[in-house]
């Protein structure tokens, strides 16, 4: 399918088609309440369990101790967002099933994360992903990246909370800025007080909460219109059931190769270096039951990527037999699904406010994820290095009036992002540009022992101008040849490296197919390519400007913040080949810094809590207020 091909038309509207006038019943009412309810109900209970005896561990990382299942469910919880039950249906009502083939990417999308990431996060006894940084580089390329994510996450953090909030109110007429402040003011409560505890277990309860709202739907529109089996005849009678097409161009827009391999790279920069997802991992128990969370969560995307796509197949059959009205016909895109979903549900009390509460949990689970790791990160890698004599208790005050001020902040951006205009799309978007040069920056330092500080951050710096460039490029290039002001690829938003996923879409313009040529056809690089892109772009500049600077200058980093990635290769041949090649352990080749890690300190080692496995000692060594760990014992 080529850029601007679409695989069926929508069905046009009748013009005597009746207003759709969508009202809340009392059961509606009491329905969405109930979700808020019990939301906050949880934060409360885990904010005043063991009032007065909590820790910065246990607000930041839920003192260590979650399972495997809620922690699994969160992840999902902040992948299956707002936008993301909005734009999977329209997604394919628009464009077919091609989207669905993005599930291929989850499997390594997972797999590296929780066989080389979690790892590594995980046995370093991290509270901030971005403490990675200072440990394998220096205090400035931590900085850094801290600075980098909070502006990605504030960027984002109104707009995630208006834009549903603004479909909504198009829709059904529900108030636009008291859903706002209704749900900011619940997260905000629920997320200060209980810490990442009351968020696990709100997101749990949350997921639950779509996947029913979602399965209504499909339940609902499917008996209207005679069956999943009607469904699928007539999605395939019009051509929209998709087969797999390897035109491996990265310049257009879905293919197999775009989705299952751009994808992974997208997965990779959230679900691998993400503070949001990385403080999950931290939280759970043992490395273990952090691996085990991380494969849980590939069938639950499944599920729910599948249960997107029919939810688009069944708004597709039911306006074939049923009319469009004027206003939907005439909606946009993250307006579309909502439209459908009151038309479908009207005379059932109880299920307009289920699909509404669906939609609402997607966002209080997105934006308590968000606030939870910016106050982590701000307090972990901006405050505490710098007053290392703040107590306990101060610490834990400090926390909860960032998580306070992070919530105040997000009604602001709220607040801009309905003055934004068009702009709003390309603040969603530069959301998305930022997660690959992250992404691109953690593999410079895991896997190239080479690189030092000053390519790591000239290398993040090129990765963000480039990502930057191509990005803001194609929103402008678009502008200016007339078509609707969209970021790249027709995608409305591609939201790649937290909290979802998922790409709301606009309907491409199906009258330009014309190839463009130079910088304009450099402008329209699939959005799936944009991770692998700008995280080359950082390894690549990183790798040449530590070697024109002289590496690490006979300064070998510390071991364990190097992923040996030659010699798990080498250990997969067998054992003959790997003793004619002399194949020797990572751990041997690179020899601790003895000035870095006086042997004096290495007492009183700091013990992760894990099966016999994963244990991991290490000790705080501080060189002004910089804390290094030395671990022994387990190699990676």
């Amino acid at each position: 399918m080529s850029m601007g091909e679409t695989t069926s038309a929508p069905l046009t509207p009748t013009p005597d088609s009746d207003v759709i006038t969508s009202t809340f019943s009392l059961v509606d009412y009491v329905v969405f309440s109930l979700l808020l309810v019990f939301s906050l109900a949880i934060g409360l209970y885990h904010a005043c369990r063991g009032w007065g005896k909590h820790t910065v561990g246990q607000l930041l990382l839920a003192d260590r101790r979650m399972g495997c299942l809620p922690v699994a469910l969160s992840l999902l919880a902040t992948f299956q967002s707002a936008v993301a039950i909005l734009g999977v249906p329209s997604e394919i009502y628009r464009f077919g099933t091609q989207y669905w083939f993005l599930g291929c990417c989850y499997f390594l999308g997972l797999l590296i994360p929780a066989h080389v990431f979690i790892p590594v996060f995980y046995r370093l006894h991290l509270t901030s992903a971005y403490e990675y940084l200072e440990l394998r580089f220096n205090k400035v390329v931590r900085i850094c990246g801290t600075v980098t994510f909070i502006f990605q996450m504030v960027i984002y953090m109104g707009v995630v909370l208006y834009a549903p909030s603004l479909a909504l109110n198009a829709v059904t007429g529900f108030d636009l800025w008291l859903s706002v402040l209704t749900l900011g003011i619940v997260c905000t409560i629920y997320t200060a007080l209980g810490g990442l505890k009351a968020v696990i277990w709100t997101d749990v309860f949350q997921t639950l909460v779509m996947f029913l709202g979602q399965l209504a739907v499909i339940i609902v529109g499917s008996a209207k219109v005679g069956g999943l089996g009607r469904v699928w005849d007539v999605a395939s009678q019009h051509g929209l059931i998709s087969g797999i097409e390897l035109d491996p161009d990265p310049f257009v827009r879905h293919t197999f190769w775009t989705l299952a391999f751009g994808g992974v790279f997208m997965m990779l920069s959230l679900y691998g270096v993400n503070q949001a997802q990385v403080q999950r991992y931290l939280s759970s128990r043992t490395e273990k039951a952090a691996v085990l969370s991380c494969y849980a969560v590939f069938p639950c995307q499944q599920v729910a990527l599948s249960m997107g796509c029919l939810i688009g197949l069944v708004m597709f059959a039911y306006y074939q037999e049923y009319p469009m009205s004027t206003q939907q016909s005439q909606a946009a895109s993250d307006q579309f699904v909502l439209y459908f979903v009151m038309d479908l549900l009207k005379g059932l009390p109880g299920l307009p406010g289920l699909f509404v509460a669906c939609l609402f949990s997607g966002s209080l689970s997105t934006i308590s994820s968000a606030f939870n790791s910016l106050a982590t990160v701000t307090m972990e890698d901006l405050i505490r290095p710098w007053f290392p004599e703040c107590s306990e208790t101060q610490a834990i005050m400090l926390s909860r009036i960032l998580a306070f001020g992070y919530g105040l902040l997000c009604l602001g951006m709220a607040y801009i992002s309905s003055q934004m205009g068009p702009v709003l799309q390309a603040a969603l978007s530069i959301f998305g540009m930022v997660g690959g040069p992250l992404l691109g920056l953690f593999c410079l330092g895991m896997f190239f022992p080479c690189a030092n500080p000053p390519g790591a951050i000239v290398g993040l710096l090129a990765g963000l101008i480039m990502a930057f460039w191509i990005g803001i490029g194609s929103i402008v290039n678009s502008m200016g040849s007339g078509l609707a002001p969209s970021p790249p690829n027709g995608s409305s938003f591609s939201l790649p490296s937290n909290l979802t996923i998922a790409t709301v879409t606009t309907l491409m313009p199906s009258t330009s197919l014309t190839r463009p040529t130079g910088l304009q056809r450099l402008y329209s690089l699939s959005y799936l390519w944009y991770s692998a892109h700008n995280s080359t772009t950082v390894i690549v500049v990183g790798l040449i400007v530590s070697l024109l600077t002289g590496g690490m200058r006979g300064r070998p980093p510390n071991p364990r913040t190097i992923y040996p990635v030659l010699p798990k290769l080498l250990a997969l041949l067998p054992l003959s080949w790997q003793k004619r090649l002399h194949c020797t352990s990572h751990c041997q080749d690179l020899p601790v810094d003895t000035e870095l890690f006086p042997e004096k300190m290495r007492n009183g080692a700091l013990r992760t809590s894990g099966d016999k496995e994963a244990m991991t000692e290490a000790s705080p060594v501080h060189q002004g207020t910089s804390p290094t760990f030395i671990l022994h014992e387990t190699s990676l």
